[in-house]
């Protein structure tokens, strides 16, 4: 009798254990849902800040998963960012403004860049804003808007031809000029020898031009901000801390990116990726060398200005719509 009133008993405590751990289960499970964050290039100093907070534990500390997902051949950032695959990822403010006059309401949630990157390099030794009618390369991901409008306004009558690598075009050849990035593809025409420092006489810089534009922010659709607008904002807050110690700390943020490199297979190299880190550190500063982490309305109403009167949008855009 007694064997069976204890069976019972334990029957029911076990009962009471496992209802009770059914709550905290959930609960735990919701709050490891990671917050999915696809930068929109493949691994490289450029990013190197979200690197940063996630090897230092600052997203963890903040009280939130994040996992860093790249983009591939198949399925790009934006891809990811409609489909509702990742929370969110980085764009030039020219692309995002792009990308809201499409129909997809964009938020900016942290803004690291505040100049502009965008480079044209001519491969026939002389200016590229003097190469009417040139054969020119842009970007086959995009984020070409400005300098396609700079051509339009000078009446360059580029010949534009998209390429997800301008590299093997420019040392054919195949191309008289290269639209390329200060960080990137500017270092990488370096190491081909084929153009020299000091490269002013072969380099327009479209921030010396009236087209500086602040570039990669953190975007996410509005609806998915919305609906997780706190770790959204843990996210951000975060994100600039991991960018503040790559900036304090630059060999280790160097050596973060590295790992992140050769884990992705990436074609590079250190010297490659030390030369994008601080020209990356260099355009987040404002003329007081300031980073402020924040889109500038100028800029922004510039950006609209310029985009509307190349056709590029139907809509003006002003920073408002840019806001949380």
């Amino acid at each position: 009798m007694i064997d069976t009133v204890m069976h019972r008993v334990s029957a029911v405590f076990l009962s009471i254990l496992l209802l009770s751990a059914i709550p905290l289960n959930g609960q735990k499970k919701r709050a490891a849902t990671p917050f999915v964050f696809t930068p929109q290039w493949t691994a490289q100093a450029q990013f190197a800040g979200y690197y940063v907070a996630q090897e230092k534990g600052f997203y963890e500390e903040a009280g939130i998963v994040v996992v860093i997902e790249h983009p591939n051949s198949t399925r790009t950032a934006l891809d990811r960012i409609r489909k509702n695959q990742s929370q969110a990822t980085t764009l030039p403010v020219a692309q995002a403004m792009e990308v809201m006059d499409s129909g997809i309401p964009l938020v900016n949630i942290l803004q690291t860049s505040m100049n502009s990157g965008l480079m044209l390099v001519s491969r026939r030794g002389k200016d590229p804003l003097q190469q009417r009618g040139a054969t020119a390369s842009c970007f086959r991901a995009g984020f070409s808007q400005l300098a396609i409008c700079m051509a339009q306004e000078k009446q360059l009558d580029y010949n534009w031809i998209e390429a997800a690598n301008m590299l093997n075009l420019f040392v054919a050849g195949a191309i008289d000029v290269a639209l390329c990035m200060s960080y990137n593809e500017y270092y990488q025409l370096l190491q081909t020898g084929l153009i020299d420092l000091p490269s002013e006489g072969v380099v327009c810089r479209l921030s010396q031009e009236g087209y500086n534009i602040q570039e990669d922010g953190v975007y996410m659709t509005r609806d998915a901000f919305r609906k997780d607008s706190e770790r959204a904002l843990k996210f951000a807050a975060a994100s600039r801390r991991g960018w503040e110690y790559a900036a304090e700390h630059p060999d280790e943020a160097l050596e973060i990116v590295m790992r992140y490199v050769r884990k992705h297979h990436i074609a590079t190299n250190p010297v490659l990726q030390r030369l994008m880190l601080q020209e990356i550190l260099r355009l987040m500063e404002n003329e007081d060398g300031v980073r402020s982490y924040t889109l500038e309305p100028e800029m922004v109403n510039r950006c609209s200005q310029l985009l509307l009167e190349a056709r590029i949008i139907r809509n003006p855009h002003p920073i408002e719509s840019f806001r949380p």
